[in-house]
């Protein structure tokens, strides 16, 4: 028994995961997949916690390479964690859900995300990183209807590139340097590439745009996991293989500050959540770009603590979508009277996000600035702050003011709306109790992270500086309110870059495609007609009553017969003896 359990602790947590989703695909009892969802990660957990040490581990040979399934670090130990805690959160969430789909495909993708964070190869995270693409596109699909479907298949076609730059870049890194998968750089072509790759995974500016295309048209539970793994599990592999990488500062910065623009005018709120993980996204990879241990620690934090606030909007945002069929704000509003619970976690979600002092969100992104600061980037260290201020106001306060504290804009709910299922209040309250205590203990969440952390966020400057941030923004946002800019009066979900192939790529492949046709008909009506011409004066020639037949007194058949016999004779005669 002890050698079964030594054995258990050395495998890699994804195949538990990943198990568990096959078996889901084939069991059609509600009641065994639930317990599969809520089961699976505990066992991930549990292998995790009684992994002997740190090091490799669940390597095995294939085709001649060298698979490590398992590489267990201070690095990984903080993704494995928060991935494992967010598809047991998941697990409740959706605890009343029916779909055979969701809950098969969301074990698998959490899996495949679990896996890739503990690959210590190229070639099994390249495995783990398509079929990350391959299960979560379900997750869109399960929403039913034409435009999921086709958010669906565009979501899947950028995973598919990303995984294809990951693949062809890791074949020519492999070249020269083998295929562990560690620090990689830009000093070579390989690298480029890779990172290309990994860029369109964690939303950099230009290729973000399948995070507001795709999440917003998940289902409900849905979109809580991808808006857990898939970008979360890009933030990791820069980490490791780009630390310190100076275009990685300028980028997140970027990332920081454009979402806040997009927010101001979306009235859609699931586009909104998405465009405040975008924000997110942008401090964790400028941290990535310092590089330095305080900044590495810093991303991890940000991860870790971002997963749960982002993952608890999503649940919220799921939550009043169940109950009255819409996140539009044009069609909520003053719903905290028939679903009081699931108000108080929105608002404890936009707490977090707006790094108040007190939640979970505020120790995270005060270590990143401490960090950007330390390498005296003031510059970055005021797009940081311009970025965070812009996503509260247009997120943070936006969000549960016009869901649930604004005038009622949309039907009736008095009567027809009620409180969230059991499970998602339960998930709710689990997630919102972390982002209060991780920011209070911020101790226990600095005790995670790789290096030695020694810093203390509750500096009375900081807190001052937060506050006043804070009280800034809410009252431009009150000013808002009163000038009547909230709601829009238009209800308007804004185009992002994905226009570029939504909007003109889309008139372009369908002009493209009428012109296509019509040269190929004028092309078929020009070749036929000559076609038939030279047809005709063939058998105008040749036929019985042709010109020849009237010349030769055989007919056409003598003439063929004359010319068949020549030819035999011309071979025979220049064939070697």
């Amino acid at each position: 028994m002890s050698e079964f359990v030594a054995s258990l602790s050395t495998m890699s947590p994804a195949f538990v995961v990943l198990a568990a989703g096959i078996l889901a695909m084939l069991i059609p009892s509600v009641v065994v997949r639930k317990v599969l969802m809520i089961a699976a990660p505990l066992i991930a957990g549990a292998i995790m916690l009684t992994t002997p040490s740190i090091g490799s581990f669940g390597a095995f040979e294939v085709a001649g390479f060298t698979l490590e399934t398992y590489r267990y670090d201070e690095l990984s130990r903080v993704w494995g964690l928060i991935f494992v805690l967010i598809a047991f959160l998941n697990a409740i969430y959706s605890v009343h859900e029916r779909s055979q789909m969701s809950d098969a495909a969301a074990l698998l993708y959490s899996g495949a995300a679990i896996g890739a964070v503990f690959a210590g190869d190229l070639l099994t995270l390249f495995f783990f990183w398509e079929l990350t693409a391959l299960a979560s596109v379900f997750l869109i699909f399960a929403a039913g209807g034409s435009v999921a479907y086709r958010a669906g298949l565009r979501y899947l076609a950028i995973q598919v590139l990303s995984g294809v730059l990951l693949l062809g870049g890791a074949a020519v890194w492999a070249q020269t340097q083998g295929w562990a998968f560690n620090e990689i750089g830009l000093d070579s072509v390989a690298g480029r590439i890779i990172l290309i790759g990994f860029g369109i995974k964690a939303g950099f500016p230009l290729v973000h745009m399948w995070i507001n295309d795709a999440y917003p048209k998940a289902s409900a539970t849905g979109a809580v996991v991808l808006s857990a793994f898939t970008t979360k599990l890009a933030i990791y592999v820069l980490a490791r293989a780009y630390a310190g990488e100076d275009i990685l500062i300028v980028i997140g910065a970027v990332m920081a500050v454009f979402p806040a623009i997009f927010i101001l005018f979306e009235d859609d709120m699931r586009r909104c959540a998405a465009y405040a993980l975008n924000s997110t996204l942008g401090f964790m990879v400028v941290g990535v770009g310092i590089g330095t241990e305080k900044a590495i620690a810093a991303v991890a934090a940000n991860a870790f603590v971002g997963v749960i606030y982002i993952a608890l909007m999503f649940m919220v945002l799921g939550a009043v979508m169940a109950q009255t069929g819409t996140a539009r704000a044009s069609q909520l509003g003053g719903l905290y009277r028939r679903m009081p619970l699931t108000a108080l976690f929105g608002v404890i979600s936009a707490l977090a996000l707006a790094a108040a002092p007190a939640f979970s969100g505020f120790v995270a992104k005060a270590l990143t600035l401490s960090a950007v600061l330390g390498e005296h980037r003031g510059d970055i260290w005021l797009a940081l702050v311009f970025g965070s201020a812009g996503v509260l106001a247009h997120a943070a306060l936006k969000i549960p003011y016009l869901v649930f504290f604004g005038p009622d804009r949309g039907p009736d709910h008095a009567s027809t709306v009620r409180e969230a299922p059991p499970g998602m209040l339960i998930a709710m309250a689990m997630a919102s109790a972390l982002c209060l205590y991780l920011g209070l203990d911020y101790e226990l969440l600095y005790s995670l992270l790789p290096g030695d952390v020694a810093y203390a966020p509750y500096t009375l400057g900081h807190i001052l500086g937060q506050a006043q941030l804070l009280f800034m923004v809410a009252f431009a946002f009150a000013l808002a309110l009163a000038l009547k800019l909230y709601p829009a009066r238009q209800p308007i979900s804004v185009r992002d870059v994905d226009w570029l192939y939504r909007g003109f790529g889309n008139g372009a492949v369908r002009w493209g495609t009428v012109m296509t046709i019509k040269l190929i008909e004028h092309i078929q009506r020009g070749l036929g007609g000559a076609f038939s011409r030279f047809g005709r004066r063939l058998f105008h020639l040749f036929s019985p009553g042709g010109a020849l037949a009237r010349t030769v007194p055989s007919g056409l058949m003598a003439i063929w017969t004359t010319v068949i016999l020549a030819l035999i004779l011309i071979v025979a005669y220049f064939s070697p003896a």
